[in-house]
């Protein structure tokens, strides 16, 4: 399970931060939110690894968000940002709630999510686009009986869907670049690595190359254009569209994705509508690019051409 893989606490830790504040709780295998206190903001570490590097790996994303993007916390008013660790019994994910964060220790096919940086920055992503856009972006809204947990009472689908997961890929990827203090010729654009069992593949997706399971995993069936898209296709599957007109524009560009590439699709992520298409999205990052450097600009270029290469516009 994921704490075992995390059996050393990290060294990196952060102190108590102005702009947000977190607060890690453990379930001990249990299902009732929120848990046992563990950690709050400006502690020090625990003996408990898996809530150390959910509070870690938390603070270099809202610290990603506030230098970065100006944004404070996932309200962009400094809420706390809740945690806890160690949900239920094989629980093989991490999830954003709607209100907090939650953590499976994993099973044999996948664990280690306390540790993975750029899922954190996904999951956590999730709950900025539900502040950004009143609505949410692609929520559709289901009975609560449907649902594991009280808090999450909705589906994402169709492409406004498939955007909200991208942006969360888009800004996982950046913040693990932005870590690692990598360009965009030096990152390896997968997100999600280490977490599956060897067997099952080296990462969850790949912003370079949507769907290619020698990058990924056995069963990754990402589109990278809108050739073979279908209308009802799986968000997660469809969000390898947008995923890689970033990548392609961030590539182009140059430098650093989060400096130019990222400011755009942040700024035109939320100008979106909740039933936004992919036409809306790329029109949206031109319009942001325009405003920002012109439509003349080597961005403005970047951004048109690798819409027209994933054929989303013309």
């Amino acid at each position: 399970m994921g704490a075992q893989r995390a059996s050393a606490a990290p060294t990196h830790t952060h102190p108590s931060h102005p702009n947000y504040r977190r607060s890690i709780f453990d379930l001990a295998s249990g299902t009732e939110l929120p848990g046992k206190p563990l950690r709050d903001e400006g502690d020090g570490p625990v003996s408990d690894a898996a809530a150390n590097h959910a509070y870690d790996n938390t603070g270099i994303t809202l610290d990603f968000y506030v230098q970065v993007l100006g944004r404070r916390s996932i309200d962009n008013r400094g809420m706390r940002v809740e945690s806890s660790v160690h949900f239920g019994k094989n629980f093989g994910n991490a999830m954003w709630t709607g209100e907090r964060m939650v953590y499976g220790d994993g099973d044999q096919d996948v664990s280690g999510f306390p540790m993975a940086l750029d899922i954190i920055a996904h999951e956590l992503t999730h709950g900025v686009t539900q502040h950004m856009i009143a609505g949410g972006l692609g929520v559709v809204r289901v009975p609560l009986k449907d649902r594991q947990f009280k808090e999450q009472t909705h589906d994402l689908r169709g492409q406004a869907g498939a955007l909200n997961e991208s942006f969360s890929d888009v800004v996982g990827s950046m913040v693990k670049q932005w870590h690692a203090g990598q360009d965009v010729t030096q990152a390896n654009w997968l997100l999600g690595e280490h977490l599956l069992a060897p067997q099952h593949g080296r990462a969850i997706r790949s912003l370079k190359d949507p769907g290619n399971r020698k990058l990924t995993w056995y069963e990754d069936e990402q589109y990278n254009s809108m050739d073979g898209y279908s209308d009802g296709a799986d968000v997660h599957d469809s969000s390898g569209v947008p995923n890689h007109a970033f990548y392609l524009a961030a590539q182009k560009i140059g430098g650093y994705s989060w400096e130019k590439a990222g400011l755009v699709w942040y700024e035109a992520f939320a100008k979106l509508k909740p039933k936004a298409s992919f036409k809306d999205a790329a029109q949206a990052t031109q319009q942001v690019a325009t405003q920002r450097f012109g439509s003349k600009s080597k961005e403005y270029q970047a951004i048109t051409s690798a819409w027209q290469a994933v054929k989303v516009i013309t």
